[in-house]
Formats: C-alpha cells, sequence, structure tokens
C-alpha cells in the first residue's frame, strides 16, 4: 500500500508542477478546500512537518494569492488560512487530473471490483482511525473522516 501511495503521490506531484504548484502545496490546497479556516499549527500536524515549514509554505501561497490568513476571532495569536477564489481554477484542474489518475490506476477492473476494493479500504481505514481517534480534536477527527 505504501508503494501504490509513493506512486500516485510522484506521478500526481508531477502534474501539479505542471499546473506551478509543488506536492505539499496542492495537499495544503485541498487540505484547506475541505477544512477551511484551520490553522498552521493544525497544517502542520496533519503534513506531519515542522511548523516552520508550513509557515514558509502559507506564505508562499499567500504571495501567489491563492490563501489568506485571517485572525483567529477566539484566538488572537492564531492565524485561520482560508482560499482565495484564485485557487477555484487550480482545484478545477487538480480534480480533473485526479481524476484521469484514478481512471487510469483502476483501468481493467469492472465495477464491482472497484466498489468491493473502495469497500476494503474504507474498513481498512476506519480500523486504523478507531485505533488513535480518541487522541484527536473534533477538526482533526473531521479531517480524517473526510480523507
Amino acid at each position: 500500500m505504501n508503494d501504490i501511495g509513493r506512486l500516485m503521490r510522484k506521478r500526481f506531484d508531477g502534474a501539479a508542477k505542471q499546473l506551478g504548484v509543488t506536492g505539499s502545496q496542492w495537499r495544503v490546497l485541498f487540505m484547506l478546500h475541505r477544512t477551511p479556516g484551520i490553522n498552521q499549527g493544525q497544517i502542520a500536524e496533519r503534513l506531519e512537518v515542522e511548523p516552520i515549514t508550513t509557515c514558509r509554505m502559507i506564505d508562499r501561497l499567500e504571495q501567489a494569492g491563492l490563501v489568506e490568513r485571517r485572525r483567529d476571532p477566539t484566538d488572537r495569536r492564531a492565524w485561520q488560512i482560508f482560499l482565495t477564489d484564485a485557487t477555484d481554477p487550480l482545484l478545477t484542474q487538480l480534480g480533473l487530473v485526479a481524476e484521469e489518475m484514478r481512471s487510469q490506476s483502476l483501468q481493467g477492473f469492472s465495477i464491482r471490483e472497484v466498489e468491493q476494493l473502495q469497500e476494503m479500504l474504507d474498513r481498512l481505514r476506519n480500523n486504523l482511525i478507531d485505533d488513535y481517534s480518541t487522541d484527536l480534536d473534533p477538526a482533526a477527527k473531521k479531517e480524517v473522516l473526510n480523507g
């Protein structure tokens, strides 16, 4: 499974690079698309990188006009990160790339085999989530469940 994930990420990273974003950047953009307003610390935790790495990445995305920082109304020390409207075309293009990759990777599978694979992967994921989900805050749990 690790090899499959690595190969898919590598292929997607190459396609994303042609659209002007790095692998890490597209992961942040999709994360913000699914969970608008999370802060830099939460992004770093979910990407499993140091907070300073995330800060630099957010700086570059902000300079490109793709994200914006807003003060967290509940914590004056924190910044919430949101996508700008400029990301809409990019996310659409990345979504098309993802769909094409999915189609290519499932080539030769029957509809039933694809459904069975998805069911098994969902069960595997849920088993893993159950093992550590008690340690997650509600926002992180939602992010994990929404994948």
